[in-house]
């Protein structure tokens, strides 16, 4: 997950750690690449088929030292690949990638972090 320090909206004289965007390599489970996870957010095969998200609703999961559980629905597809056909991405299981603990100040300020995280992803598409 990437972060940077930046001011508050509300408050710009306080600085807070923001989220930019993920950042991450998706792997089946026996370790291979099947593609990438990157702004958007969106997801993107080896095929070049890709699907772009937007969450639905979150749980904090029972790890509050990890990002939350979501659940996004497919907000555009492309490509004729495996994630062409998406409608829902469920993302659980997750440990790490929250904000970071360390200070954001105006003398750190637009410093970006990235923190490492983990998460298992399920892609559901309606059966043909």
């Amino acid at each position: 997950q990437i972060y940077e320090c930046a001011p508050r909206s509300d408050q710009p004289s306080t600085f807070e750690w923001t989220f930019r965007a993920p950042e991450a390599v998706l792997l089946d489970r026996s370790g291979r690449s099947l593609g990438k996870h990157y702004a958007g957010p969106t997801w993107e095969s080896i095929d070049g088929s890709t699907v772009v998200g937007e969450i639905s609703s979150r749980d904090p999961g029972p790890d509050k030292s990890a990002i939350p559980w979501l659940l996004l629905t497919a907000k555009s597809t492309s490509g004729s690949g495996v994630f062409s056909q998406t409608r829902s991405i469920q993302r659980v299981k997750t440990t790490g990638g929250i904000a970071p603990a360390q200070a954001c100040t105006s003398e750190n300020a637009k410093q970006v972090l990235r923190v490492p995280y983990t998460a298992i992803y399920y892609f559901y598409r309606i059966a043909p």
